[in-house]
């Protein structure tokens, strides 16, 4: 579906801006077809915000769905005699639709990222370049989705741990019980998985902060 969506993304020419204050005057007076073709120029905005995300396919056609209503709002009330871009103007309305989506969808089973282990340290921490992440709490979402792929991917044991401590806010000894090893065994257990962890996201957060 996507890639269907990014031939059709491919077809679609800039407009001059003679040519989209013509449209703007006509989709004034009621033009539906200048209305239409106004939409549609401005999908590319709506698929580049969508992307920032850094989501997988299936949640980044949501996105692209939900910044679409947001840019027909920003149509329905723009002012193209106030001498402001339109793509400046609408960029927020369908940014703010993108965030409301991420947080109903994340907010429930969010990772918790800033929550301390016993030794006072958060798994924030280890993820390089977390603390310049942008404050809109939707990205923070986004990057705690990564995390908990990432976690999925762990060994069995490794991944009980991490469950636990960051899902699940289970003390080590509790934890040491459930799996049968030592508390210290679940220390060092705990560390090796965020260590790796680290290193499968190196990349996604560079991406990240472009």
């Amino acid at each position: 579906m996507l890639q269907k969506y990014l031939t059709e993304l491919k077809k679609i020419k800039m407009l001059s801006p003679e040519e989209e204050r013509e449209l703007w005057i006509r989709e004034e007076e009621g033009d539906e077809a200048a209305h239409q073709k106004l939409i549609s120029s401005y999908q590319p905005l709506v698929f580049k915000t969508a992307v920032q995300f850094h989501m997988p396919e299936e949640i980044t056609l949501e996105l692209i769905q939900e910044g679409t209503v947001g840019l027909l709002e920003a149509a329905e009330s723009y002012d193209y005699t106030k001498g402001v871009a339109f793509s400046l103007y609408a960029v927020h309305r369908i940014r703010g639709r993108m965030c409301d989506f991420m947080n109903r969808e994340f907010s429930r089973d969010e990772l918790s990222l800033d929550r301390e282990t016993a030794e006072g340290w958060s798994l924030a921490e280890f993820i390089p370049g977390l603390q310049l992440l942008p404050e809109e709490l939707a990205e923070r979402h986004a990057v705690s989705y990564r995390v908990s792929q990432a976690i999925d991917r762990l060994p069995q044991k490794e991944k009980l741990v991490l469950q636990g401590i960051f899902l699940e806010n289970k003390t080590p000894s509790v934890l040491a019980a459930d799996i049968k090893v030592t508390p210290g065994h679940i220390y060092r257990l705990e560390k090796q998985g965020v260590r790796r962890i680290r290193g499968m996201l190196s990349r996604f957060m560079r991406d990240f902060k472009k």
